[in-house]
């Protein structure tokens, strides 16, 4: 979504031990209990019979988000086709546009509105272009080799949505009457003024939304969704979307949520890596260890199904705007988790500008394009695409290998771990301080051979045990691809 607030009721009732520390979301009172919820508890989830649809080419891909108002000077798609270019050569695979529909009016933030405030699902706001515009860059985007997904705001909409006149019956009542969103609790979301509550307890509104996603799908060939706010959304909501879009073609699904694990067996490629996120910026801060980030690959192991994995990042919408730069949440230790980002299990983000190293807060509801300069992060990211391309070890979640731990001297400070499958091999050392470290590492003998330093020109030959000096946040990222 877009709303700093939620970003800490989303973590509500709920209790995550890392490295001692006790993290412990703010305290909610349960008020009332919003129909979406009511039908989940009343309608089994359907069980799910064989693994997801996945398209080959997510495997191994990078996305990166377009915040389409400030992407450009123009601030619509024909400035993104301009670079079109630029990011095929950046080597990205997947791009995520923020939504593109018409933006209510009523009870509007700002000038120009939140993009997640839609007036029409069916449509394509002119502050924007044109679909026949939208159409001719999916098609351009795909004859550069790359795929292309839409942000879905299914949980609510504007306002003036045209359902507001057709279909008031579509809409949440609480305490009688129509009602901002409502978090996990049923309690409204009192900041997210601009928007109005769906009710997934109406089976013609479910039908509708389907078939509303299935229209872009169809009418334009896009190549799946980012759902937002997907965790506020009814479970049995899921089994019954998968397979009608996936009827029009096999889509690639990420869903905005963490808290849910049935959501990989029923809908979604991958959700939101936040806790990754939380943990990254509290050791780049000195207030959890190292090893904080063992503790959060045990649970993570623990209470996903197989087969998941998640989207990290280190800025997005989200992040950027309400919360801070990279350089602003991670000082001087921002390259080494934008580097983890990229190799540890799951999917990687880049946010437009990262690869011109973006110093700005950038505005949500006004017009605020990114000053583009000599795109300086360009080679680092491009090096860390092209890597997770050709060695497969890097690939996301079952589909690369599976992360094993290097023990050091010193893993209070220093994060050392091994990918392997098949062929193919990775290690991977980082000192998480802000002081030098001689680190002394032990290698099982499946880790020993020739590897290439990514980021340089040498090539180091692994055996048994491993000693090397890191400067503060230096890492050593080794390759045999």
């Amino acid at each position: 979504m877009r709303n700093a607030e939620y970003g800490m009721m989303r973590t509500c009732n709920f209790i995550f031990a890392l490295g001692g520390l006790v993290l412990l979301g703010a305290s909610c009172d349960r008020v009332t209990v919003p129909p979406k919820t009511i039908i989940q508890e009343m309608i089994p989830v359907l069980e799910s019979k064989k693994p997801l649809p996945e398209p080959e080419w997510a495997k191994s891909a990078t996305i990166y988000q377009i915040n389409t108002r400030q992407f450009s000077p123009a601030g619509n798609l024909a400035g993104i086709r301009k670079q079109l270019p630029r990011l095929r050569e950046l080597g990205v695979d997947i791009l995520w546009l923020m939504p593109l529909q018409p933006v209510g009016v009523a009870r509007r933030k700002g000038t120009l509105g939140s993009p997640y405030s839609i007036r029409d699902y069916r449509a394509l706001s002119a502050e924007f272009g044109t679909m026949d515009e939208f159409k001719q860059l999916v098609d351009e985007t795909h004859a550069s080799g790359m795929h292309l997904i839409l942000d879905w705001v299914p949980n609510h909409t504007a306002w003036d949505h045209v359902w507001m006149t057709e279909h008031l019956d579509f809409y949440t009542r609480y305490n009688g009457e129509l009602t901002v969103p409502l978090d996990e609790n049923g309690v409204p979301i009192t900041d997210w003024s601009d928007v109005a509550d769906l009710d997934y307890g109406n089976p013609d509104m479910r039908q509708a939304m389907i078939e509303a996603m299935q229209y872009w799908l169809r009418e334009t060939d896009i190549d799946g969704f980012r759902v937002d706010m997907a965790t506020l959304l009814p479970n049995d909501f899921w089994p019954q979307l998968r397979p009608a879009l996936d009827s029009v073609k096999t889509v690639f699904m990420l869903g905005e949520g963490q808290d849910h694990p049935e959501h990989f067996e029923h809908c979604f490629n991958a959700n939101y890596g936040w806790k990754w996120k939380d943990v990254t910026k509290d050791i780049a801060n000195g207030r959890q260890e190292a090893t904080s980030l063992d503790t959060l690959y045990d649970f993570l192991e623990d209470f996903y199904p197989k087969g998941y994995y998640q989207m990290y990042f280190t800025q997005n919408h989200d992040e950027n705007t309400w919360n801070g730069t990279e350089k602003e949440l991670y000082g001087d230790a921002a390259e080494a988790f934008n580097v983890l980002a990229f190799i540890w299990q799951g999917i990687p983000l880049i946010y437009n500008g990262q690869e011109d190293a973006l110093d700005k807060r950038l505005a949500f509801f006004e017009r605020d394009p990114i000053r583009w300069k000599k795109y300086a992060q360009t080679p680092f990211f491009k090096q860390l695409v092209d890597l997770r391309h050709r060695n497969s070890a890097l690939w996301s979640g079952v589909h690369g290998g599976k992360l094993e731990k290097i023990r050091s001297n010193d893993d209070a400070r220093v994060y050392a771990f091994y990918r392997g499958k098949g062929d193919d091999k990775c290690i991977a050392i980082f000192n998480f301080s802000k002081q030098p470290r001689i680190i002394e590492l032990t290698l099982d003998n499946n880790m020993a051979g020739a590897y290439m330093n990514v980021f340089g020109n040498s090539t180091v030959q692994v055996g048994g045990s491993m000693d090397l000096t890191l400067k503060p946040w230096e890492y050593l990222l080794l390759s045999n691809r």
